[in-house]
């Protein structure tokens, strides 16, 4: 159970078997067992879990979920748009990490909470910028709370990307990036469309959900799924998910050359150890400056920290910015297969 201690009143938000519930709304958010009602943050795995009763999510993020649980209950609202669980007022708010992500705001009219889900503080052209809420309470992701995590600019990214890719045309090896499906293939592809004419080659998995953001009026670059009869070097850069890396998916582009588009390609034992030879900065989630800005921006007087570097983050917003802070834990982690 989350504490009370330095909490205003009544904590809104507890801590069950189920996950993290609301007792005043009778709604959990993002739980990881079935339950009657389920606020969700966004639609990756590990925040989204099918066989609940009703779902609630952001106006834009329903498409993705349904693909990703199935048929299902699911309400949606527009960010900012306030309605009733209950005896608190609920509301969703621009998370910034994928298409439909979204903070959730929950209000029982003597205190605020703000459930993060996961985010980012920079711009992506696939999502809406992230939003500060306001709130007494924070409970904030954690995933690269660590002062070694701060990313580059797109602008750097990319030209480094456009580099590789034609080093490696030239050099007659069908160049492959490696990153998690949702969202971020989503995001390099946006962000090749608005510098190039490029074209890409996709997975299967990419593809299945590039049509769920093409109906969102997402622009991507040019792409086509890599099939059975492509048997051939390519000059189209692959995009495809991580799990693929040693299939036979990849064995009819050969001689390839594999890179990996991450937040933890920031330290480089981490691509020692995945075997990748170049990787690229680019996540999802908020960097150490981010999340800083964040905990500033919120106001909150109490922040509980989530999945990921909790312990050197909240002894830092303990120690040097005098925010009462704790770890919270909670089954949320890495998605399999993710790059975050």
């Amino acid at each position: 159970m989350v504490s009370k201690k330095s909490c205003l009143r009544e904590p809104l938000i507890i801590r069950t078997p189920e996950g993290l519930y609301c007792p005043k709304a009778q709604a959990h958010i993002d739980p990881w067992r079935p339950v009657d009602c389920a606020l969700i943050t966004h639609a990756h795995a590990d925040h989204a879990r099918t066989g609940s009763r009703l779902y609630h999510c952001a106006l834009g993020g329903e498409g993705i979920l349904k693909k990703r649980l199935g048929e299902h209950d699911i309400q949606t609202h527009a960010y900012g748009e306030v309605f009733i669980l209950g005896d608190v007022k609920v509301s969703f708010h621009p998370a910034g990490h994928i298409l439909g992500s979204a903070q959730i705001r929950v209000d029982d009219g003597n205190s605020v909470w703000v459930i993060t889900g996961d985010y980012k503080r920079v711009s992506d052209p696939t999502c809406q910028l992230f939003e500060p809420v306001p709130c007494d309470v924070l409970i904030t992701e954690a995933t690269f709370a660590l002062p070694i995590y701060r990313w580059p600019s797109m602008d750097q990214v990319m030209d480094r990307l456009f580099s590789w890719w034609d080093h490696h045309v030239r050099n007659h090896r069908t160049p492959v990036l490696l990153c998690y499906s949702l969202g971020k293939a989503q995001r390099i592809m946006a962000e090749i469309s608005s510098r190039s004419d490029r074209s890409v080659l996709v997975h299967n998995a990419v593809a299945n959900l590039n049509i769920e953001y093409e109906q969102q009026g997402i622009e991507l670059c040019q792409w086509e799924r890599a099939t059975e009869s492509q048997k051939s070097i390519s000059s189209d850069l692959i995009i495809a998910p991580p799990q693929v890396a040693d299939s036979g998916f990849l064995k009819r582009f050969r001689p390839t050359e594999l890179a990996m588009a991450s937040g933890w390609m920031q330290v480089r034992g981490v691509r020692r150890r995945s075997t990748i030879n170049q990787g690229f900065v680019v996540s999802d989630h908020a960097d150490w400056d981010g999340l800083i800005r964040t905990i500033k921006d919120s106001g909150a007087s109490q922040v509980y920290a989530t999945h990921g570097e909790t312990r050197v983050f909240t002894r830092y917003l303990n120690d040097c910015l005098h925010i009462n802070a704790e770890r919270l834990e909670t089954a949320f982690g890495i998605e399999a297969g993710t790059d975050q």
